[in-house]
């Protein structure tokens, strides 16, 4: 079949595209996990002022649309005198996202943890740092793991929207063996199952980590 071997053709330049996608995935979910778990932490403090600061950070972070956020990013942050080449404005844009999404994730499962763990830590003169690491932490972390693994699927494929920085992800080159070969279906379907190919064995991890985690907590 003559489209097998316009796919073996494309398949190296694609491949390259894909290690590029899954580079800023994995760097945005690197940056912004963390600084999401810092936002839920601190959307918990007594301080009204910074729970509203985190309040407002979350909620633009999450109303924004990720192609918004990445021209934001690299259109305009050379406004401000910061110039980024689209590969580290991109992992910034994801970041970004990714934080104020993972904030609200790592939240719901850090106030999943059972309250009598965290007043017996306290009876025992534990400090509130030592109950968030060794208890709240944990814990949270456990019961959130299958949400932002999902999540992560999620930003994968939110990469995509890269393309218009002229990022060379996986959907750019796609393009660009499009516009030169003028068989735009035949390498976006290739573009497709190259994220399938990523995708759904991740979702089948997400499936059944979230069956264990329902039978451990039951």
């Amino acid at each position: 079949m003559e489209f097998l071997n316009d796919w073996a053709e494309w398949s190296p330049r694609l491949l390259q595209g894909l290690w590029v996608s899954v580079q800023v995935t994995g760097l945005a979910l690197l940056v912004g996990v963390p600084i999401g778990l810092g936002l839920a932490v601190l959307a918990s403090v007594r301080s009204r002022i910074v729970r509203w600061i985190v309040i407002v950070y979350v909620e633009i972070g999450r109303g924004m649309p990720a192609i918004v956020m990445l021209q934001m990013v690299y259109f305009g942050l050379p406004d401000a005198g910061i110039v980024l080449d689209s590969y580290f404005a991109t992992v910034i844009a994801l970041a970004l996202t990714t934080s104020a999404y993972t904030s609200e994730i790592i939240r719901a499962g850090l106030r999943a943890v059972p309250e009598g763990e965290v007043e017996a830590a306290a009876a025992l003169g534990l400090k509130q740092w030592d109950v968030l690491r060794y208890i709240l932490a944990p814990q949270g972390l456990r019961i959130a793991l299958p949400t932002l693994l999902g999540f992560a699927i999620l930003i994968l494929q939110v990469s995509s929207l890269a393309f218009t920085l002229g990022l060379p992800e996986l959907l750019s080159q796609a393009y660009s063996i499009g516009a030169s070969t003028f068989q735009y279906l035949s390498v976006l379907t290739l573009a497709g199952v190259m994220y399938l190919i990523i995708t759904v064995p991740g979702g089948w991890l997400v499936e059944n980590l979230e069956k264990r985690m329902s039978r451990h907590l039951t």
